[in-house]
């Protein structure tokens, strides 16, 4: 795999502490790319870039690290993508707080149609575990794509469910790839690479501490159409990134549990709150996601309405299926702006109709 110079003063970039992706991307978009900052980074005069240790020295410290990096991910076949990517998630990229680098190791589409992920807690009950099989079931016949963290309990159960229907099945890791935590789960994770496989923003030599779980949840919810809790205490991940997710406008279902019990709290909690729809059949799932095959559109349709080019390229995407605002603006490179105003103007002509999670479907 041939990275090129861009990705490596990129990757650079995302090792200097104190400048997260948010503030990358403003100086990336000010200077033209990562490698002009290395250039100009210690005349910068920026609040909050003043304070961070950006001596000539540490600068080449990042840049050798990211050869490092660079060098053990092609011995190790480990792959390397960033924003500007084609292969890099379009659903992840939307999130304004997307990493910069992400490694996956494996064989993996990370842009399928299709994408779900089921969490919730390490101390899973037989119930969970059901629920689990159920969903997956469920899952293999909607031609969706599994997305855990490859964690005990409810993410292992989900994992193990996907190897055994053969869906693409995606462990996000909070820590680097050269390792894999739990220790247990190496073989399931070396099952999962021939579809699906490993991801993570953390490059090699991170350990998964405790910090690090909330910063790869939002890896999660951000790859994700939905995202299902199935059972959950009162606090913890799976709550996390429920609450990610509704802030990433994904849609979040909980599995209801009884009263009382100590892992359906959060997920009882979730659904009182009006925090997550509640999912009390596995079939619901392709329901609340508009994943009904829509009728196709009249051929007479263009004789009755007046449609200028933009809008009838729109159509021709949409109109096999459902398509998420994002995977539009791939197809078109138009701006978010100019895409919401074509979809509206869709929709006030009755041709199209609006989905949860920004999806669109033709008008039935």
């Amino acid at each position: 795999m041939n990275v090129n110079d861009d990705t490596r003063y990129l990757m650079a970039m995302s090792f200097i502490p104190g400048i997260g992706p948010r503030t990358t991307r403003k100086l990336i978009s000010n200077l033209g790319n990562a490698e002009a900052f290395f250039k100009v980074a210690q005349k910068l005069r920026l609040p909050g870039v003043n304070e961070i240790d950006l001596r000539q020295s540490s600068l080449k410290s990042y840049l050798s690290r990211a050869d490092d990096e660079i060098t053990y991910n092609q011995k190790h076949h480990i792959k390397t993508f960033t924003s500007d990517d084609l292969e890099y998630p379009f659903r992840l990229k939307a999130c304004d707080d997307a990493p910069l680098v992400i490694y996956t190791r494996g064989n993996m589409n990370l842009n399928s149609s299709r994408m779900i992920a089921v969490v919730g807690t390490r101390r899973s009950t037989s119930y969970g575990n059901r629920v689990c099989e159920e969903l997956i079931s469920e899952m293999h016949l909607q031609n969706c794509t599994l997305i855990s963290g490859l964690a005990l309990g409810i993410d292992s159960y989900a994992h193990k469910a996907a190897q055994s229907k053969n869906i693409q099945n995606i462990g996000v890791v909070a820590h680097g790839l050269d390792r894999i935590y739990p220790a247990s789960h190496r073989e399931l994770a070396a099952s999962m690479e021939g579809n699906g496989g490993l991801i993570s923003d953390f490059p090699t030599g991170t350990r998964p501490d405790r910090e690090n779980f909330p910063k790869r949840n939002r890896i999660i919810a951000g790859l994700a159409d939905a995202v299902i809790v199935v059972e959950a205490a009162e606090k913890g991940g799976a709550l996390i990134t429920a609450e990610l997710a509704m802030g990433y406008n994904r849609d979040v279902f909980a599995v209801p549990g009884r009263i009382g019990d100590a892992v359906s709290l959060g997920c009882n909690e979730l659904i009182k709150r009006n925090k997550a729809a509640i999912l009390t059949r596995p079939s619901d799932l392709g329901y609340y996601l508009s994943w009904e095959k829509p009728q196709k559109p009249s051929v007479q349709t263009s004789l009755f309405v007046d449609l200028n080019e933009d809008e009838q390229k729109i159509l021709s995407i949409i109109r096999n299926g459902t398509e998420h605002m994002d995977s539009i603006a791939i197809a078109t490179d138009w701006s978010m702006n100019k895409i919401a105003n074509k979809l509206l103007e869709l929709e006030f002509k009755g041709l199209i109709k609006p989905l949860p999670g920004k999806r669109f479907q033709i008008a039935g």
